[in-house]
Formats: C-alpha cells, structure tokens, sequence
C-alpha cells in the first residue's frame, strides 16, 4: 500500500507552562464578545478569574457560563447557547476537563447553525464552520482540545453519541501543564489511561486504501503515516509520566510530558480514529455511571489480545515506545510483553481489572454488545472485524477478566 498520510488540527496550538497568558492575544484577533465555557467548580478558581479578567482588560465583552456538567447532558449545552445568545457571542472559549471543551464545540456549532445537538449526530453532518473557538484543557485526557469530535449524552439516547466532523476542531489549542498540577490523583489516573488508550487504538486502527476521496468519506480516516507519529510520541511520554504524575501531583515534569502525551495522542485519533475499545465503553458507562477513561483502560489490554493477529507488527511497536526490553523474543512473544505492560501500568494507578469491577452484571452482557455493535463510527476502524458473535467473546473476556483465553485463541490463529 502506498505511503499515505493526513492530519486534522488546530491552526494554532500553542504547548507550555505559562502558555494561558497568550489567551488574550489570541482571542482579539477572533472576535469581540466572547462566551467562556466551565463547569462550576473552574468558575471560582482564581487563575480561572484571572484568565477571564486578561479577556476584558483586552477590550472583549466576555460572559462566563459555568454550568457545564460531567457526560455532557444536551440539556446542559441548550443553556450555553440561551448565554451566548444572550450576549451575541462572536467566539466560544472552553476551558476545563473535556465535557467543558466538547460542551464548547457543540454550544460553537449551534450558535452557528442553530437546530438542536441531535440535527448533527455522526460524521460530516456540519454543513460550514462553526464560531471561533479557542479550547484550553485543565487536565491530561481527551485531547479534545486538538480533534474533531465533541461526544454528549441524550435522554433520548441509551449511550452517548457523538457529533464528528472537520468543522469542530478548535481554531486555537492552548495547552498550559501548569493548570493540571491540582488535578487529584484519581482524576489524573483515569484522564491519563484514556489518553494511552488513544494513542494504542490510534496506532493499530484499521489501514484503509488511499482513494482519492477517504478525506471526504471518513472523519477518522485509519492508521496513516502522520497519525502514527503522534501515536508513538503520545505512548512515550505518557509510559514514562503517568504513575509518576500520580504518585506526586507536583512533579513537573511528569505533568509537562503527560499533557504533552494526552495532547498527541489527540492528534493522533483525531486523524486516525478510535475503536473496540472506546465502542464498548459507551454502555458500560451508561450503565455502571463510571468514568470514560476507566472503562476505555479497562477494555484496551482484551481489546490488544482481541485484535492481536491483526496488528501484532504493531504491538512490537508500541512496546518499544514504551521503552521495553524485547530482546530476543518472538515478534508473539514482544507483543505479549506489551500488552502485559499496558494492563500492568493501569493497575499501578488504580484502574480495575474487568468491566464486571466496573459494576457491570452478567445479565448485561448481550445489550453491552448490542450497543456496542451500534457506534459504528468506532466498529469500522477496528482491526480485526468485528460481529455480534466475536464481540461477544471479547465482552465475555473483559466480565471473567480470562484475558489468557483471547491470548490462547491468538496463538492458535
């Protein structure tokens, strides 16, 4: 197959600490009345105050909406768009954990375009680019800042959904480390896995041909040159960062490389895409109420073994990103010591063993599937196939927690 390679990003991105003092700067040359999407909790924080207040000295009209509420209920986004109404909003900043930016994409969009969340659900339904917007994240996570998909949860829906297109991808990304340093130890556990579940899935996505039209026919367009060096640079930094930044929320430079990390594995699936992973965390979040990066690192190391004879070269790979030693070994057997490795780093920050420590019953389990089977989106970039009968087996191994039965299947493919 022929050398392919693209990238969806922001114009500007912008890494560092003390890189929240360019907002401003940014933010005149947008616009001139601008909405400030955060949640409660970041809207009494003093850098928080300060940030707005360098908005207005610059001469923006600026209103704060703070209402924003974690798994992102439309309801909630409805609100931010009667406040930039409101005021006549020109520019959307998102500053926070990722609801807040993915609440700033879509509350961006529907000041554009009006209509409701559910007129855009899916991929390419944006019809021209949305408000300005700047996203500045407050934690190590979802890279949302830098990729083109805001996910949200609707009544009317059993799973979250997502709205997928070229149009939400951030104007400017300001990623400052210095605003996760309070980030406690649980949130820094799960925000961090979530980024290294990114960065693998993104690295071992589906390699589709080249046409001269994919750019048109898929947001997330599959493993690709560019993507995978974001992938491989995500894995690095966040392998030699994450215990660290959780044992000592201090650490700066475990906290610089996290950040760094979580911010490319973003531009690594936001190119390339997610999979298997991410399509059985939407139920079992919704129904265990447990965070998206918990259950998206409980997935990833069955999702490894499932997928293993279809991206094996590529395990090797992300194990010698992780800095291994696969000297002398099988190409199966340096793939069994990285995904071993993977599963070993999550349980070293606290993250559980099968979906069934996620509060999921067996009772569940043919839903979990079905419901997984419908993120379509995530099913076409999976590696291997996937049916309803062989995510059964990859469901049914991450509930027994027999990740040794998807190996022995591997071994005698």
């Amino acid at each position: 197959m022929s050398l392919f390679g693209t990238l969806r990003t922001p114009r500007h991105l912008v890494f560092g600490a003390g890189q929240r003092h360019a907002l401003a700067g940014y933010a005149t040359a947008l616009g001139h009345r601008a909405l400030v999407v955060t949640d409660e909790r970041l809207g009494v924080d003093q850098e928080f105050i300060r940030l707005v207040d360098s908005l207005k000295q610059a001469g923006l009209d600026t209103k704060v909406f703070d209402g924003t509420i974690a798994e992102l209920p439309v309801e909630c986004i409805a609100r931010a768009v009667e406040a930039g109404r409101a005021v006549g909003a020109d520019l959307v900043i998102g500053i926070g954990g990722g609801s807040c930016l993915d609440a700033a994409k879509v509350t961006a969009l529907l000041l554009a375009h009006g209509g409701k969340a559910s007129d855009y659900y899916g991929e390419f339904k944006i019809p021209a680019p949305v408000l300005p917007l700047i996203l500045m994240p407050t934690t190590s996570g979802t890279g949302s800042e830098v990729t083109p998909v805001a996910v949200v949860t609707d009544p009317d829906r059993a799973v979250k959904v997502g709205i997928a297109s070229p149009h939400i991808i951030s104007h400017t990304a300001i990623c400052d480390p210095e605003l996760t340093w309070s980030c406690p130890p649980g949130l820094t556990a799960v925000s961090g896995a979530d980024a290294l579940t990114h960065a693998i899935e993104a690295f071992t996505t589906l390699r589709r041909e080249p046409t001269g039209t994919i750019v048109h026919e898929h947001v997330f367009l599959g493993k690709n040159a560019l993507s995978d060096n974001y992938a491989l640079l995500a894995i690095s930094h966040i392998v030699s960062s994450l215990k660290r930044a959780c044992d000592n929320g201090s650490d700066i430079e475990a906290r610089e490389r996290l950040m760094l990390g979580a911010t490319a594995a973003g531009l690594a699936f936001g190119t390339a895409g997610t999979a298997a992973a991410h399509a059985v965390q939407y139920p079992v979040g919704a129904m265990t109420h447990t965070p998206h990066g918990a259950g998206v690192a409980v997935m990833m190391p069955y999702v490894m073994e499932f997928n293993r004879a279809h991206c094996e070269p590529e395990l090797v790979e992300i194990g010698q990103a992780m800095g291994l030693d696969l000297m002398g070994m099988t190409t199966f057997e340096r793939a069994s010591v990285t995904i071993d490795a993977v599963d070993a780093l999550f349980a070293s920050v606290g993250i559980p063993k099968t979906v069934a420590d996620l509060g999921v019953v067996s009772s569940q389990l043919p839903l979990v599937c079905e419901q997984a089977m419908g993120s379509a989106r995530l099913i076409k970039n999976n590696p291997r196939p996937i049916e309803l009968d062989t995510m059964a087996i990859l469901v049914e191994a991450a509930f027994s927690g027999d990740r040794a039965s998807l190996r022995a299947t591997a071994t005698t493919r």
